[in-house]
């Protein structure tokens, strides 16, 4: 078995040996390259073991590591992420798939209750080094209950740190950060891009470190700020602005820790911003990252803050989802009404 201490830093594809995968598959790889590398990691959960998952992120995982280290689950989120409290409080590292983000409120609590908490009540005695995997968001016709953007309720909690891919590439370095990180970490999968299009993955381990976000696209008139799958529609009102208005494009991978340090340094830059995500308006993490503009760059700020996201109401049902989502030309409105203030 190779050794746990894998090199931290990130490699371009272009120098080394990498595969074109969709971004389910790099998920798929990842966890399968570091269940390769460190005995201690296992995946669990409803349906993952022979299945493969109900995304087939897991896909080829029990034949490869066995039923002791791909365990399959009854249907009982609060059992599984309970279950994986005790096994990472031992020395495993668990990595728990919730089928959708809206089946986790069952295992809520322990989350917040027990697995964000554990660091601190044992007074550093005990860490919690497991992951929970949910895809999240929506924009593939699914039923109720499969659609949820919540991470705002997650983020909020000390002790939990939140990330989101919008990349196969980010995905498994992301991914292999949270496996490794000694506390827990929610990993946000947007379902809306799980094979919407490729990207070269690196075949060797890798880490993208948790709290540090990308600029996808620089510019001197405005920044975005997004996350998952908006962040590929945000990019694409930006290009379709391009010539109109010079848009900065910053994609904050990681929700908890948020990379103060780039998305101040960008606002100063720009002097405007627009934050897109898909979850509801109220109490959502554009109102945050508002705040903090605020309390940090005032003194820069020439328009108010933007803010183009999903209503406040439950998720539609399919015939809606259009509608409710944010889309290319409803980000450009927000840009450019920003922009002209």
């Amino acid at each position: 078995m190779a050794s746990k201490q894998q090199p931290a830093t990130a490699p371009d594809p272009a120098d080394v040996s990498s595969e074109s995968l969709t971004l389910v598959q790099a998920v798929r790889d990842g966890l399968a390259t570091e269940m390769g590398l460190d005995e201690d990691v296992l995946v669990m959960g409803e349906d993952v073991g022979k299945n493969g998952g109900v995304f087939r992120a897991t896909e080829g995982l029990y034949d490869e590591f066995g039923e002791h280290r791909v365990i399959d689950t009854p249907l009982a989120e609060s059992g599984i992420v309970g279950t994986a409290i005790g096994m990472a409080a031992h020395g495993l590292r668990p990595v728990a798939e919730m089928q959708f983000m809206g089946f986790i409120y069952p295992a809520f609590d322990q989350i917040v209750s027990h697995a964000a908490r554990l660091r601190n009540r044992s007074r550093g005695r005990f860490t919690c080094p497991m992951v929970i995997r949910a895809p999240y968001g929506g924009g593939i016709r699914a039923p109720e209950h499969h659609s949820e953007s919540t991470e705002a309720f997650f983020v909020h909690q000390p002790g939990l740190k939140v990330a989101v891919p919008s990349t196969p590439y980010d995905a498994k370095g992301l991914l292999t950060s949270a496996i490794r990180d000694p506390d827990p970490v929610l990993f946000l999968e947007p379902k809306l891009i799980y094979r919407a299009f490729r990207g070269d993955v690196p075949d060797e381990s890798y880490e993208i470190p948790l709290g540090e976000a990308a600029v996808r696209r620089e510019g001197e008139d405005v920044t975005a700020y997004c996350w998952g799958a908006m962040a590929h529609r945000t990019v694409e009102a930006a290009e379709n602005l391009d010539g109109e208005i010079d848009v900065e494009v910053v994609d904050l991978r990681s929700l908890s820790p948020l990379d103060r340090e780039t998305i101040v340094e960008s606002f100063e830059k720009t002097g405007r911003a627009v934050v897109v995500h898909e979850a509801p308006k109220t109490g959502g993490l554009a109102g945050e990252i508002t705040a903090m503009l605020q309390e940090e760059s005032l003194l820069y700020q020439e328009a108010p803050i933007g803010r183009v996201t999903g209503f406040d109401t439950p998720f539609p049902l399919y015939a809606l989802e259009d509608y409710y989502l944010p889309e290319p030309t409803r980000i450009e409105e927000g840009i450019r009404e920003t922009v002209e203030f």
